[in-house]
């Protein structure tokens, strides 16, 4: 098993921590000991994994029924991958990929707006960004359904998605798709043969630039085309401009197009919300053992995300840290009085308005039956 990490709150040397004091009392049940979850992880095979990613399934669609899912509302699906890094050689299935770092490449498929995981799945280190797309597409399109979204919806990826048959699947489904493109000689034809008139300002640049948009035809989808270049005294650095392409099946304004799949990049805020709980680390010398770990993270992840959505509706988006440190990590300690067990936490907590809400809200809600 890895090391403790003293800067990682959640990793299975943690469970040392969870172990002191009355936390049992608490949960209900005893805390395991660092090897004996390490066992625990061992144990599953593949088979276990895809049961575990059936209860993210579930767990998905009860909070949906809870109030937090999208019901007849557009659905913004943004799919990327990343590089989970390792620090042991001998970990199954680690290895070094296009990053030249050692480590896993899972897939990963989050919600705009609230940066809960929709799907997760574990690859090897060397995969291809394009390994698995297809399934796992498949299986995220029928999941968010029968989770209960009924609205339009918009998948976002970046080039390394790029696949035409993928663009074909997903319009035959009547799902919108904004998906980069590669810059190939054929693409670089198409661009060239844009006119000059045809570029559009985009206005909300920023003044050490200037960003235009335009569009042609790929086949049967759209190419939006994005240039940039830079001004000023900076612009000896790149002089020229810089393009970047994008295929959709939509029909909207170019404009709002093209801006809203900019926006793809907030993925990586989930993807860093990830990497400072659980998968900063991979704890199992086992593949399939730090492939449950991987849902595992994704579970624990939305959960925190459920809290806030459902216990405080009206409040911002918080990052994983900040959530834990007010709402998880309150100090408190266990009294008993007439054979009762009674929770104090401290009378002064900054946060203890926040902390009452979300625990009334949450409590508010129906028994499932």
């Amino acid at each position: 098993m890895s090391p403790a990490n003293p800067q990682n709150p959640v990793s299975v040397e943690a469970g040392l921590a969870q172990r002191a004091g009355s936390t049992g009392l608490i949960l209900g049940h005893g805390v395991m000991a660092p090897s004996t979850l390490g066992t625990f992880l061992r144990a599953f095979t593949f088979g276990h994994v895809r049961q575990l990613d059936h209860v993210l399934d579930q767990a998905l669609g009860r909070a949906w029924a809870a109030g937090t899912g999208p019901g007849e509302a557009r659905l913004v699906i943004d799919i990327d991958s990343f590089v989970g890094e390792v620090c042991g050689d001998q970990k199954q299935g680690a290895s070094y990929g296009y990053t030249g770092q050692l480590g896993y490449h899972p897939l990963l498929a989050t919600l705009a707006g609230t940066g809960e995981v929709l799907h997760i799945r574990n690859r090897k280190g060397k995969a291809n960004t394009q390994r698995g797309n297809p399934r796992f597409v498949d299986e995220l399109l029928a999941r968010v359904r029968r989770a209960g979204a009924t609205g339009t919806i918009l998948v976002r990826a970046d080039t390394g998605f790029e696949n035409h048959k993928l663009f074909k699947t997903l319009a035959a489904r009547a799902i919108e798709f904004s998906i980069g493109v590669k810059q190939r000689k054929p693409i670089r034809a198409l661009i060239d043969l844009i006119g000059e008139d045809a570029w559009v300002k985009v206005e909300d640049y920023p003044k050490t630039g200037e960003a235009q948009i335009a569009e042609t035809k790929l086949g049967d989808w759209r190419l939006i085309v994005r240039r940039t270049r830079l001004l000023g005294a900076q612009a000896e650095l790149w002089p020229d401009w810089r393009y970047h392409t994008l295929a959709t099946n939509q029909t909207g304004p170019l404009e709002l197009i093209e801006s809203e799949h900019r926006e793809h990049a907030v993925i990586e805020l989930c993807i860093r919300d990830l990497k400072g709980q659980a998968l900063a680390h991979f704890p199992s010398g086992q593949f399939a053992a730090n492939s449950a770990w991987t849902v595992i993270a994704a579970l624990a992840h939305n959960l925190g995300r459920w809290t806030s959505q459902i216990g405080l509706p009206n409040d911002a988006t918080r990052t994983a840290a900040v959530r834990r440190h007010r709402l998880f990590r309150i100090p408190g300690r266990l009294t008993r009085t007439a054979r009762q067990w009674t929770l104090r936490m401290p009378a002064r907590w900054p946060w203890q308005t926040d902390f009452t809400n979300a625990l009334t809200r949450i409590r508010e809600l129906p028994a499932l039956t």
